[in-house]
C-alpha cells in the first residue's frame, strides 16, 4: 500500500480496488441493483425477487447467480425452495452503500419529482 501524498493516508492495494470495482460493476444493473435492493429489505425466494422486480425468472435467476458468485447474495434452501438473503454482516460496506444512495436517490424523487438525471459520461 503507498501512502498517499501530504496526507498520512494508506491507499488501497490494487486488488482490494479491483475487487471493489468488480462489485460496483455488478451492481450497475439497475436490475441487479434493484434485486440487492429488494434483498437488503427482506429474504425472498427467486419467484417473489421476479414478481417484485418485473423481471422475468430466468432473468432474475441469472442475475442472483452472478451476485452470489461474487458473495453480495447467499441462499439456503427451504424445502423446495431456495431464499435468497444480503448477508448484511459479511457484506456490510456494500449493504450500506447501496441503502444509503438507493434510499436518498428515492427520498429525493418523492420529495421533488423530476426529470431522470444522467449520470453518463462522468
Amino acid at each position: 500500500m503507498a501512502t498517499a501524498p501530504g496526507t498520512g493516508h494508506q491507499d488501497p492495494s490494487a486488488e482490494v480496488l479491483t475487487e471493489a470495482a468488480a462489485a460496483f460493476g455488478l451492481l450497475a444493473s439497475p436490475a441487479r441493483l434493484h434485486i440487492v435492493w429488494a434483498l437488503i429489505q427482506g429474504e425472498s425466494d427467486v419467484t417473489g425477487l421476479a414478481e417484485r422486480v418485473g423481471g422475468a425468472l430466468p432473468a432474475v435467476s441469472q442475475h442472483l447467480t452472478k451476485l452470489k458468485l461474487a458473495g453480495l447474495v447467499r441462499s439456503r434452501r427451504e424445502g423446495r425452495r431456495q431464499v435468497y438473503f444480503v448477508d448484511a454482516a459479511g457484506q456490510a460496506a456494500v449493504v450500506d452503500v447501496v441503502r444509503l444512495l438507493v434510499g436518498r436517490l428515492a427520498e429525493r424523487e418523492v420529495a421533488a419529482p423530476a426529470p431522470a438525471r444522467r449520470l453518463r459520461g462522468l
